[in-house]
């Protein structure tokens, strides 16, 4: 009886996002940024009301044994909140997607063809310890003209219930529909089985987390997923590298937040520099706390490198630990980060043009970086605002996905009274 009193809430809860999405599609930009500057406005007004709920889903981490990457990604504070609030005003700054004329041509019929951009209607995400999401998929989806139902981990609950309230507050001092925004408060995890299960309802679903969860939303879900299933994350110095450059880059790949997707897991030096760049990187990673794990060359170089296994190459660590790899040239690093890589952030440092330019084109990964950090993918840094999530897909969206991948298209044809013969 309680599983299917689970299951009609979850109906009813996709239900009502489907009936508000057919109001908010037709919501005009004006109105749609005079309620996300609403939104920004109680934001700031209401910090400490956040922050409070915040030290809760914090101080209960913290009896749990969640580690310190987890209480990270966890963790509101005024400069993220702060963060959010910028978050808001670039996707303000955007131009509005919804109406676009994608394409426009005369048939030899004489009718007129426009491909114009629509919403996706309603968009499901589940997540885990990030509650700035619940603002930054609201807002994504909102002015996109889309409803967001958001299932946030038990590890942040009330944290993402502070935000949700701000919102909904916010959606009826507008006299706009509170079902814009659906938070499930059930902390049920069958509660998302009963959702996947609802592709009447629900045009699509966006998993973000560890990839345990990601796998079990893809194999389960009957419409369609966009997700990636891990981060792990490549840096290639090559033998024409800056060595100050390459350092520098590693370090803050690896070390400026290690719980995150876009971070450095495996490090991949050309044999040419290792010498030279390894000792200066190993000073700055043990001072750190990195633990290093390495291959035999490694081994040698690096004092209390520990042995690499294989499972290490394709490990997404989260945390302060990176295998390094020794590689014989650039087409040995290409190699090594397409069988093992995520096609998710991979990195080369490099003066030479040449070596750049064959790194950028045969490497598979949604985003490539030359001579600068994997952490740069991101929404925010991508000039998106923020992000819904982050797709390692090449069908729909690849990447950071802002305002216009979370639309889709119509075609709308104008005739003249032409019938075909």
């Amino acid at each position: 009886m309680a599983d299917q009193e689970l299951k009609s809430g979850m109906k009813r809860i996709a239900h009502a996002a489907r009936m508000a999405a057919q109001s908010i599609a037709d919501l005009p930009t004006e109105e749609k940024h005079r309620l996300l500057k609403s939104i920004q406005k109680q934001l700031k007004e209401r910090q400490q009301e956040i922050t409070g709920e915040n030290a809760k889903d914090l101080e209960s981490g913290k009896q749990k044994g969640l580690s310190k990457a987890v209480l990270d990604r966890i963790r509101l504070d005024g400069k993220r909140i702060q963060r959010i609030c910028e978050g808001i005003e670039g996707i303000i700054a955007l131009p509005d997607p919804l109406g676009e004329v994608m394409e426009e041509r005369t048939l030899r019929s004489g009718i007129r063809l426009k491909k114009v951009r629509v919403p996706l209607g309603v968009i499901l995400l589940i997540f885990e310890a990030r509650p700035n999401v619940v603002i930054d998929a609201f807002a994504l989806c909102f002015k996109s003209g889309n409803v967001s139902i958001l299932k946030g981990g038990s590890d942040a609950a009330h944290s993402n219930v502070i935000l949700a309230r701000i919102i909904t507050d916010a959606l009826k001092d507008a006299h706009i529909t509170p079902d814009a925004l659906q938070l499930v408060a059930s902390r049920d995890h069958e509660a998302v089985d009963h959702l996947l299960d609802l592709e009447e309802d629900i045009d699509l679903v966006i998993p973000r987390g560890g990839e345990r969860l990601i796998r079990n939303v893809v194999k389960k879900a009957r419409m369609p997923v966009i997700m990636h299933y891990k981060g792990l994350c490549h840096t290639y110095i090559d033998k024409d590298a800056d060595i100050g450059q390459a350092v520098a880059i590693a370090l803050n790949a690896k070390i400026q937040r290690p719980g995150v997707c876009n971070a450095m897991e495996t490090l991949l030096v050309h044999q040419d520099i290792a010498d030279k760049v390894l000792p200066l990187l190993a000073a700055g990673l043990k001072e750190a706390g990195v633990r290093i794990k390495g291959d035999d060359q490694v081994c040698a170089l690096v004092k209390d490198a520990e042995p690499a296994s294989e499972e290490d190459w394709s490990t997404e660590y989260l945390d302060l630990i990176l295998s390094i790899r020794i590689v014989r040239d650039l087409d040995e690093a290409i190699a090594h980060i397409n069988r093992y890589g995520s096609k998710h952030s991979e990195a080369i440092i490099s003066e030479n043009k040449d070596a750049q330019e064959r790194f950028a084109r045969m490497v598979d990964a949604s985003s490539v970086f030359v001579n600068c950090s994997t952490r740069f993918n991101d929404g925010f840094e991508y000039g998106l605002g923020a992000e819904i999530g982050i797709s390692t897909q090449k069908i729909h969206a690849r990447g950071p996905m802002g305002l216009r991948e979370l639309t889709t298209y119509k075609y709308i044809l104008s005739g003249e009274g032409q019938v075909r013969t």
